[in-house]
């Protein structure tokens, strides 16, 4: 009762150096994470739609995370 409740409690301050890193590897899992979900999709369908079967897909697959690599 005898403190002052304004709404302005800003906590402990902020390491904006690990905030800023943490920001980097979650774009970087976001990126990399969109990429092969991409490339599986892709290679399933030449895999399956294609005539590829397994082993094609799986060449699909490589070749677009090495694609991917160079791009991201």
């Amino acid at each position: 009762m005898s403190q002052d409740h304004n709404g302005n409690d800003d906590g402990a301050p902020m390491d904006y150096r690990e905030h800023e890193r943490t920001f980097a590897a979650f774009l970087t899992m976001t990126k990399w994470g969109a990429a092969s979900v991409a490339a599986v999709l892709i290679a399933m369908a030449f895999g399956f739609f294609a005539g590829g079967g397994f082993f094609g897909g799986l060449i699909v697959f490589v070749i677009l995370m090495v694609v991917a690599w160079f791009f991201l």
